[in-house]
């Protein structure tokens, strides 16, 4: 009978210690991780870890979320698991069992997280309604380089390999090997 902790954040710019403290301070054994959004039914981490929980052990998350996001994914997950003999414990509502009352409580509280989630998800949606409205508007991320600093880049590529233009701009070659193809295919666009 093992006591195996799940921590899981939706980006890379997210930290897991937070979880995987609590996780340890519950005296979880063994404790899988991972970064994916929660939308994603691709999380390898956690395929492994229901891979390995037998009969007797106990499944630990700090919230219910970090496991699933629809409310009917979770309850079927966790019910699935209690009719595995897995016990499954989530500390912010406690240990989850087949009693009528456990099935209510859980059922709520993954009603709960998926609301979250679409409110989340609208309130963004709703964000980019509102910016895509304003001049200039450009989805994605801000530039990492100017126009200008482009342009040099690419007149110093006229001369120098693209080893050099990245020592002497600090563009990598990555980045420049992209805008030397985007303006070649639109001068063949142009012609």
């Amino acid at each position: 009978m093992t006591k195996y902790g799940y921590a899981r954040v939706s980006t890379q710019g997210q930290d897991l210690q937070a979880q995987i403290d609590q996780l340890k301070a519950e005296g979880c054994e063994v404790i899988y991780s991972e970064k994916f959004t929660g939308t994603t039914t691709e999380r390898p981490e956690f395929d492994k870890l229901l891979a390995s929980l037998n009969e007797g052990d106990t499944l630990v998350v700090t919230k219910m979320d970090r496991f699933a996001r629809s409310a009917t994914k979770g309850s079927d997950l966790v019910q699935t698991l209690l009719d595995r003999g897995i016990k499954v414990h989530i500390l912010n509502i406690g240990l989850l069992d087949n009693t009528s009352a456990s099935t209510l409580v859980r059922n709520i509280f993954f009603a709960f997280a998926q609301f979250e989630r679409d409110m989340i998800v609208e309130r963004l949606n709703e964000g980019k309604a509102v910016a895509k409205q304003r001049e200039g508007y450009r989805e994605g991320r801000k530039p990492t380089y100017t126009k200008q600093q482009l342009d040099h880049a690419m007149r110093l590529k006229e001369i120098h390999s693209f080893t050099q233009v990245a020592e002497l701009t600090g563009i990598s070659i990555a980045t420049l090997k992209r805008e030397s193809a985007k303006r070649k295919a639109n001068e063949a666009i142009n012609d």
